[in-house]
């Protein structure tokens, strides 16, 4: 049968409390500190004789009073423990980040457990919280966030242009036509190059020829809306599919960017390289057996265009 704690370890005890590495507050009914231990002082910076029987509230006027006065109601009627994590809440008291490994965080994000102290009556007039540090997982979890979204940018991205690429582009346009089998909804597509683009590389250079796309692609970034869908369809070919928006208004869309784009002007070593694009037009107005086929009707007006002498917009009829 163990003994009961002496006064020794009573002391060993307390000692626990001010070294281990979590903050630990004990608050009263009326939530004013009555234990402020060695990681509270040193990351708020107030001292255990300032802190003890100050208001919780008023140490820490960042916390949501009323939402933190319901917590801890809810710990003293239940007799339970509550937590948060740093997932929902990043923190409940404000602390600096003083870890070096990630220091690029602003503040401490943090775990926190709130329990019920009960006296010798069984009562509860006493709750402890418990401060955990979690920085270390939050940052890592970011990092590891941040490397997938820029994988999966990279992974869909045209690094030229910056543009969709051609898979995930077509991977949009599956989508599309998905909701318009669905739905019913407008669905157009936009299909341009840029006219005799082989003659641009033979004459200045390919490095001239990149030029010249990614300013066309700056161009169509800037007509296109935010809910269009752009994408590098391959060499000098893009696309764009216009969700809610039929032939008619794919094709003033398509001849503002046609006038935009003949208005330009490359320079690229002391050469002025002018040039225009064609441009084909199509939408699901008509009966359909996959997205493969507006590609095909716009590729169609595209071949119009380019037949009928380029730099001009052709519906497919």
């Amino acid at each position: 049968m163990s003994k009961p704690l002496d006064l020794t370890e009573f002391h060993w005890l307390l000692a626990i409390v001010q070294s281990i590495d979590v903050g630990v507050v004990v608050l009263d009914r009326d939530y004013c500190v009555q234990v402020w231990n060695t990681f509270m002082e040193n990351r708020s910076g107030v001292p255990p004789r300032d802190a003890i029987s100050q208001s919780f509230f008023r140490l820490f006027p960042e916390v949501n009073e009323e939402w933190f006065r319901r917590k801890l109601d809810s710990v003293g009627t239940l007799g339970t423990a509550a937590f948060t994590v740093w997932e929902q809440r990043p923190y409940l008291v404000r602390f600096k980040n003083y870890q070096p490994i990630t220091g690029q965080e602003d503040f401490m994000y943090q775990n926190t457990t709130l329990f019920p102290l009960r006296s010798t009556d069984s009562s509860i007039s006493h709750f402890c919280l418990v401060i955990y540090d979690v920085t270390d997982v939050a940052t890592n979890r970011h990092m590891l966030q941040s490397a997938n979204a820029q994988l999966q940018k990279l992974s869909s991205t045209d690094r030229l242009t910056g543009l969709y690429n051609r898979g995930h582009w077509e991977d949009m346009l599956k989508t599309a036509y998905a909701r318009h089998q669905r739905h019913g909804s407008d669905t157009a597509l936009v299909m341009f190059d840029i006219d005799h683009f082989k003659r641009i590389n033979d004459t200045y250079g390919h490095q001239a020829g990149d030029k010249v796309i990614e300013q066309v692609a700056a161009t169509l970034r800037q007509y296109v809306r935010d809910s269009d869908v752009a994408g590098r369809y391959g060499g000098e070919e893009f696309g764009v599919v216009m969700s809610d928006t039929d032939s008619q208004g794919a094709a003033v869309f398509a001849e503002r960017l046609r006038k935009a784009v003949e208005a330009m002007e490359v320079r690229h070593e002391g050469n002025s390289i002018r040039f225009t694009i064609s441009l084909g037009v199509a939408d699901l107005a008509r009966p359909s057996d996959s997205h493969a086929d507006l590609i095909a009707w716009a590729d169609q007006a595209l071949y119009a265009s380019k037949k009928g002498g380029r730099n001009q917009v052709s519906v497919y009829q």
